[in-house]
């Protein structure tokens, strides 16, 4: 998204809670580091708020997309989730409201909003029913854009964004997990790749496609909730699968239902309705699922 805003002449401010190397190394494979402005803070607090927008008067747009982003993890310390992807949200509406500045916000929220519901084909429309901490600090940001541009005429709108990968995709996730065993594979090929339930379906899509339909929402004439997808499902199988024949990776390197690796409360399935979407935005997802996994063994940026 910064090297997306960059390359449209936008100075950017990044605020990051760590700003070591380690943390910020994404920035310097993306060879934009010299030209974001990098602002340390721990924590998205309204008094930090009021006085970076009073410092930087020529901000107008603010894309949230911080907050704690594991479902599993948001068991463990919840308190982070609400208070990254909650009041983290909340307390850049309440400063906006209070300078009374046209600033327009993206907020990123999440498929994970809507559950496990009976119905996996998930529009805007659709019930909200979260089953996750993380879940539901993404339905309490979502709620709060849309109440206060609805009370307050703000411009406020939250992107539902579905799987999106990238080879800048953290190791933590599954699809890094099996790109990044094949390297492995390289070294030694009597190594396993152990995962847990591969029966799941996923609407994957590629990263740098969907922070256009990011910018492209709040350079509308009216804030609107969109659905941010491809439309097409695919199981976990089929995304190990093509990797496995891709790298002629023998099946017997695989083994499945890994106990450990089993989630008690998991989505069985979603794929994301789109026409909204391409309807207000004039935005399509166009890279397809076999070319993103070629892409991240590749290790292409774009």
């Amino acid at each position: 998204l910064a090297k997306f805003l960059i390359k449209k002449n936008y100075s950017v401010i990044g605020i990051t809670r760590n700003k070591s190397s380690k943390n910020t190394y994404r920035l310097n494979i993306l060879n934009i580091i010299k030209d974001v402005k990098l602002i340390k803070c721990p924590f998205i607090s309204v008094k930090f708020l009021d006085d970076l927008l009073k410092k930087n008067k020529h901000i107008c747009e603010i894309y949230y997309l911080a907050g704690e982003s594991s479902p599993i993890e948001s068991f463990i310390n919840p308190e982070n989730a609400i208070k990254s992807n909650t009041i983290g949200v909340l307390n850049i509406l309440l400063s906006i409201k209070k300078i009374k500045k046209k600033i327009k916000l993206f907020n990123a929220s999440s498929v994970q909003i809507f559950g496990n519901n009976k119905s996996n084909f998930y529009n805007e429309n659709s019930k909200i029913s979260p089953t996750t901490p993380y879940a539901v600090s993404k339905a309490s940001g979502y709620w709060l854009t849309k109440i206060f541009r609805e009370n307050y005429n703000l411009y406020s709108c939250s992107g539902i964004l579905f799987n999106h990968e990238s080879v800048l995709r953290d190791d933590r996730f599954v699809s890094k997990k099996i790109i990044n065993f094949t390297k492995k594979y390289k070294k030694n090929n009597k190594i396993k790749l152990r995962m847990g339930n591969l029966d799941i379906y996923r609407d994957w899509g590629w990263a740098p496609e969907y922070v256009e339909a990011m910018w492209l929402m709040l350079q509308q004439k009216k804030p609107i909730d969109l659905i941010i997808g491809t439309g097409k499902k695919h199981s976990l199988r089929e995304f190990v699968n093509v990797v496995f024949k891709k790298m002629k990776i023998n099946k017997k390197n695989l083994v499945e239902r890994s106990s450990k690796l089993i989630r008690k409360i998991d989505i069985n399935s979603y794929r994301a309705n789109t026409n909204l979407c391409k309807k207000t935005i004039k935005w399509e997802a166009k890279i397809s699922f076999k070319e993103i996994i070629y892409k991240m063994l590749k290790e292409e940026i774009y």
